[in-house]
């Protein structure tokens, strides 16, 4: 054998070997890492979308339509899936974390939990205004070349009178916890399981350990659910993004840049308070983000934060050190009424639109504003699309024309992912919060994450 092959076979085995290393260690880390999954589905969704959509043109719309709805099915699926245990994790945690608690400090918790949602929606409503003046967007815009589609525009409500308003308050209250329970209406869920847990500490620890082992039983049932469902969030996640990409293309995001620019920036900001918050509490933000990256990916990816709840709850227990019973109250209520990315983008919306229609609003309208999307995004449910319906009522009661929404349709579901993981970060630097400021004194150690093989 000459020196040449002898060198050229030696540099194989070294090569191969070498090369055979870092493949394995590359599938290693996809298998270990589901955010990392997430993100390599995410990024292969959008080519997909964009090869097959309007903006590669590989495919005909009717077909790119086709197969956009088909890749999308296991993205559905995934999704159904949550929300199948999304109710009875809910109602098991709420009632845990009040019933299995410190009584002496729920009132305290409580105060603290719905004050700090309270003033981040308020400054978030606060900050989409600002920057929609500062940034004036609505007026880059010309209208005429926006085609307008009135089949697609949400009706907007009645608002109720100063009469009608104690009886809208009084049907927010269950009357029937059975067909509570089975209504998907997640604010009601919430108040029923309150009134359930407060009820339960008023009887003896021996009449009340039953009912908690059984909702130990169902919370611990629905995790299990949840940790065979996350195995597909890859191929969910590329499935929507899909679909969403190849409907939607890159030419019809450009004309309304601007506004994406000034609703994406407002998050941002928004984003960067909840961290400053975090760090006060002792998280730096970078360690925060690496500490909740999961969930946050979901929150992208499902635009829901409450298929992404139980996620959540492993992740502020497991990673960020909060209390399993601070948890347990605070982020199935968080996921009800803390929207600040949803007022946030009303806000923006609302101002744009007047902007693009020219109809001046003034100070009263901003203030008004300010409160309906306030009040609107702390009831509105945690699912998909829920800001565009609340839209369409703060439009109509500031006199812009409700059919101006076609005007922001095309680029709402992809809003909608952004502002979720702004919802989803505020839920869970709220439970650090409130863990350190309702001085929360843990009875045992912090349950470790459920989902082992993802919170590694």
């Amino acid at each position: 054998m000459s020196d040449t092959q002898a060198t050229e076979n030696n540099s194989v085995e070294n090569h191969g070997p070498v090369h055979i290393r870092g493949r394995r260690r590359l599938l290693g880390l996809l298998r270990q890492r589901l955010w990392l999954q997430v993100l390599v589905g995410m990024a292969l969704g959008i080519a997909f979308g964009l090869a097959i959509g309007p903006t590669g043109g590989l495919l005909s719309p009717a077909n790119a339509s086709l197969i956009g709805n088909w890749v999308a099915l296991p993205g559905k699926l995934f999704l159904l899936a949550i929300q199948f245990v999304v109710i009875p994790l809910v109602v098991a945690s709420v009632i845990r974390g009040i019933a299995g608690g410190n009584t002496g400090q729920l009132g305290t918790m409580g105060i603290w939990t719905i004050g700090f949602f309270l003033v981040f929606t308020v400054i978030a409503a606060a900050i989409g205004i600002a920057l929609a003046i500062v940034i004036n967007p609505g007026t880059l815009i010309e209208t005429a070349n926006i085609a307008v589609d009135a089949a697609a525009i949400v009706q907007p409500a009645t608002l109720p009178g100063l009469a009608e308003f104690p009886d809208v308050i009084a049907s927010i209250f269950p009357k029937d916890p059975l067909a509570t329970f089975v209504s998907g209406n997640m604010l009601q869920i919430v108040i029923a399981a309150v009134i359930i847990g407060v009820a339960m500490i008023s009887i003896s620890g021996e009449q009340r350990r039953p009912l908690l082992e059984l909702l130990a039983s169902v919370q611990a049932v629905a995790m299990a659910v949840v940790t065979v469902v996350l195995r597909f969030a890859p191929l969910a996640v590329f499935g929507l993004l899909a679909q969403i990409t190849a409907q939607v293309g890159v030419a019809a995001l450009l004309s309304t840049a601007v506004y994406m620019a000034t609703v994406l920036l407002g998050l941002l900001i928004l984003l960067a308070l909840y961290l400053a918050v975090a760090a006060w509490t002792g998280t730096p933000p970078l360690r925060f983000l690496r500490a909740t990256r999961e969930p946050l990916l979901l929150a992208f990816s499902t635009s829901s934060s409450a298929a992404v709840m139980p996620v959540t709850l492993t992740t502020v227990v497991g990673k960020l050190g909060v209390h399993a019973n601070v948890a347990r109250f605070v982020i199935p209520l968080g996921t009800t009424i803390n929207m600040g990315g949803t007022a946030l983008y009303q806000g923006v919306a609302a101002l744009f639109l007047a902007q693009v229609y020219g109809v001046d609003i003034g100070l009263a309208g901003m203030v008004l504003i300010i409160v309906m999307a306030t009040g609107a995004a702390i009831g509105s449910p945690g699912t998909p699309g829920v800001g565009i319906v609340i839209l369409s009522t703060i439009l109509a009661s500031i006199g812009v024309p409700p059919s101006g929404i076609a005007i922001i349709l095309g680029v709402d579901r992809l809003l909608d992912m952004c502002r979720t993981v702004a919802n989803v970060a505020g839920d869970m630097v709220a439970s650090q919060f409130v863990s350190r400021y309702a001085q929360q004194a843990p009875t045992s150690k912090p349950a470790p994450a459920t989902i082992t093989e993802h919170t590694k």
